[in-house]
């Protein structure tokens, strides 16, 4: 169980840092870029699909390593989940859509709920930057 606490830990730090990076990364592009503000917000959001799909990368390594490598649960009653198991486990997860198809077993159950959490923090933090993005944009637009 510690090292799944550890796990929660590390992949709150490393998601939140990423994400960080990547809507700063997002905000440098986008004021040097000489697009029309339209394509500027398409761009601002596929760039956060891609982080968002990174960091539940994160999330499924997490849940692979620590059954496969350590034992410490099951996800859907399989003891050796497939690598494409874990990724669309942490992807329900993540976005907490939960279809609950898969479901963990053991205490990487732990892991899926600071998943959620953590998910939903980043998907918010996304939205406002979008907002704040389309905002600058539209200002602009009208001057």
């Amino acid at each position: 169980m510690p090292l799944v606490v550890l796990a929660c830990v590390g992949l709150i730090v490393a998601t939140t840092l990423m994400h960080y990076e990547a809507l700063s990364l997002l905000t440098r592009l986008l004021e040097r870029l000489h697009w029309h503000g339209r394509v500027k917000l398409v761009a601002a959001v596929l760039g956060c699909f891609v982080a968002h799909g990174i960091e539940i990368v994160l999330y499924g390594l997490g849940y692979w390593l620590l059954i496969i490598s350590a034992g410490h649960g099951a996800l859907g009653g399989s003891v050796q989940p497939e690598l494409a198991t874990a990724f669309y486990f942490s992807a329900e997860t993540y976005t907490s859509l939960g279809f609950g198809d898969v479901v963990p077993a053991g205490p990487v159950r732990l892991l899926a709920g600071v998943e959620t959490l953590n998910g939903l923090l980043l998907i918010g933090w996304s939205g406002s930057f979008l907002y704040l993005e389309m905002e600058r944009y539209w200002k602009r637009g009208r001057n």
